[in-house]
């Protein structure tokens, strides 16, 4: 479908949707995650709400992933300090299952994990209005439940703690930032009396994303315009080199900030160190997950090894004898490579290749070896291509098991 422009600008297009908002639902929360995208959308939110329904007050949720930069840290402190009176401030700092693209041993961390409290990141914040196991009116949480059921089940348990009426939760996503995004907004299931940015999650409980049509030079014309406050981390990614699709407030073990993993380094060294004895495999994502341009072979085939190999170590060499640290690797590949008889499959075609890594990823996951991001698709020639988000190492295991 193509996109359809109207002579409306997005600011008065969402000043439109503010109103069908506020007379459409009873409650609203703005899901607040310290980027520039919900910080403005909070902004906007709460200037249309004293402005027009000065009577209603409206709650922001911040989930907190304990693990950040102290910029970001900085920034909603000051948020929450200068909206504490005038919303219903939800600072959420519970035990959840996180996803983390780094470590062979780890599928999940746990941010604010109650028996690792030594080694968090940073010190638990101390305000009235901050949610942990001390603290916690959510009684739809579980523990140690999955982020985005935490997101989810908040809003259940603000509907409910507001006499259940009808609910939205606002997000400050927009189609721009990816196709994934794009085609969530373009293909909407369970949309609210035909609206593209409404969605439904549980009985009278919505999400809704007014500011899906907004590109990346809206989002900054409008926090210049009215003099909102921002994150400064965005300044020192700039100041850093990065482009702005590369800018990402998020946790830094998942898929998409692992990339940008090695700038805390620069950055903010002091949490950078307390990072690397977080997550197992932070220091290792932070080498080989650079995100630099990955080179091809003659053909076209991808590589995948972003970085040359170690000096003194021949390129013929396995995997376990490049990366020792990766346990019990070499064993398994080779029950994967060979024949029960000992025969060589060097001549396999990509099918059976295919069938070979797949049954390697259940001998991982049997040794509880949780290798999730094992996700190869045959190419031409039989050949695997190492996709955006794979780990290069997976790229040149799978080569060497062609051989």
């Amino acid at each position: 479908m193509r996109k359809k422009y109207t002579s409306q600008n997005v600011y008065e297009a969402l000043q439109e949707r503010f109103h069908y908002l506020f007379e459409e639902f009873d409650n609203i929360f703005v899901s607040f995650s310290g980027g520039k995208d919900s910080g403005l959308l909070l902004n906007l939110t709460l200037d249309f709400q004293k402005k027009y329904y000065p009577h209603r007050k409206i709650g922001v949720f911040h989930q907190d992933f304990e693990a950040q930069y102290s910029v970001t840290t900085e920034y909603v402190e000051r948020t929450f300090a200068r909206i504490e009176k005038d919303v219903e401030p939800y600072w959420v700092c519970l035990p959840m299952a996180t996803r983390t693209a780094l470590s062979s041993y780890q599928m999940f961390w746990y941010p604010w994990d109650d028996v690792m409290e030594e080694a968090w990141v940073r010190p638990m914040p101390r305000h009235p209005y901050v949610i942990n196991l001390e603290n916690n009116p959510i009684t739809t949480y579980r523990y140690r439940m999955h982020q985005e059921d935490l997101a989810r089940q908040f809003g259940r348990w603000y509907r409910i703690s507001h006499g259940g009426k009808k609910t939205v939760c606002l997000l400050g996503i927009r189609a721009e930032e990816s196709l994934q995004r794009y085609s969530g907004i373009l293909n909407r299931k369970h949309g609210y009396k035909d609206t593209c940015w409404i969605s439904g999650q549980f009985k009278n409980v919505w999400c809704a994303s007014p500011l899906y049509d907004w590109t990346l030079s809206d989002v900054w014309h409008a926090n210049y315009l009215f003099s909102y406050d921002y994150n400064r981390l965005y300044d020192l990614y700039h100041m850093a080199g990065l482009k702005p699709d590369q800018m990402r407030v998020a946790s830094p073990f998942n898929d998409y900030a692992k990339d940008s993993l090695n700038l805390y380094r620069v950055i903010d060294p002091e949490i950078w160190a307390r990072l690397v004895g977080r997550v197992r495999g932070a220091n290792f994502g932070a080498i080989q997950g650079s995100g630099l341009p990955q080179p091809h072979a003659p053909g076209g085939t991808h590589l995948g090894i972003l970085h040359p190999v170690p000096s003194g170590h021949a390129s013929g060499k396995t995997a376990q004898q490049l990366y020792p640290e990766i346990p019990n690797l070499h064993p398994l590949l080779a029950s994967c490579g060979r024949r029960p008889g000992g025969k060589d499959h060097r001549r396999a075609s990509g099918t059976r290749l295919q069938h070979k890594t797949e049954r390697c990823i259940q001998l991982h996951r049997h040794e509880k070896f949780p290798c999730h991001l094992y996700r190869q698709t045959a190419g031409p020639h039989g050949r695997h291509s190492n996709h955006k988000g794979y780990s290069q190492l997976e790229t040149h295991v799978l080569l060497h098991l062609e051989k």
